[in-house]
């Protein structure tokens, strides 16, 4: 049985319908990533999923319940956590008051504190900054904030829409890293909006490709990166050979 399940929906975005029957299935312990231009629908599919947009047609199910329909915050008890895109932290509050933000739904006085320990352990810029704005922190200390925030919920499945937008490369970097470590040693389930798709193969074991609010292929991430048509369009790696005196380029195929 899949993690999650999401079977044929359809969702607007305003007057738009922005995914026209999607489906995808995530395993649980499974990093997995969803690849796609602006507008694709990539993330109204994780707003679909968390409960911030309702469906027009389809169903979701996590961990065989049905969730299509739920309000966000019933999600949210069932275990899952989502990191929206441009971090949306709470400026005016500190970074502890951040962090606890993420756990207001929880009763285990012992157990927050242990995980806010936990989330120190993996952000340690973040202890160190706890009684400082949220608002007055970089670009990348917000973006570590909103990951930390979400994991205070102690989530089954993070979702996490575009974590590497606007940041310089090194810190991109050092954010997927701490995805990895905290995918594998809490085993935290990972659905991964991305259009940095180089990184998001690399972090991901399965990927999806989605072109104006369909899947137009689907396959493990290793097997996504040989691909000439994806080398080509998301890799940025173009395929030319010489016949003769003409250059010719691959088109691309799934359109």
């Amino acid at each position: 049985m899949s993690y999650l399940k999401v079977s044929n929906i359809e969702s607007y975005y305003g007057p738009i319908m922005a995914i026209k029957g999607i489906s995808l299935e995530v395993q649980e312990g499974a990093r997995v990533t969803i690849l796609g231009a602006n507008g694709a629908g990539k993330t109204t599919v994780l707003k679909t999923i968390s409960g911030v947009i309702e469906p027009e047609k389809g169903s979701i199910e996590f961990m065989g319940q049905k969730i299509d329909g739920m309000a966000p915050e019933k999600i949210v008890r069932m275990g899952i956590s989502h990191v929206p895109e441009g971090r949306e932290v709470f400026h005016d509050l500190t970074v502890r008051e951040n962090l606890m933000m993420g756990a207001f739904l929880r009763k285990d006085r012992a157990g927050t504190q242990q995980d806010l320990r936990t989330v120190h352990g993996y952000f340690p810029i973040l202890k160190n900054r706890a009684s400082q704005l949220a608002g007055s922190l970089s670009g990348g200390e917000q973006q570590m904030l909103a990951i930390a925030r979400a994991l205070m919920a102690r989530p089954k499945l993070l979702l996490l829409d575009e974590p590497s937008l606007g940041l310089a490369p090194f810190l991109v970097k050092e954010i997927y890293q701490i995805m990895k470590r905290i995918n594998q040693e809490q085993k935290t389930t990972t659905l991964l909006v991305e259009q940095n798709a180089l990184m998001a193969l690399s972090f991901a074991q399965y990927g999806y490709i989605l072109e104006l609010g369909r899947i137009v292929m689907a396959d493990p991430c290793k097997e996504l990166m040989e691909n000439e048509d994806v080398k080509e369009f998301y890799l940025g790696v173009k395929e030319e050979a010489v016949r003769g005196t003409k250059r010719w380029k691959r088109k691309k195929k799934w359109r």
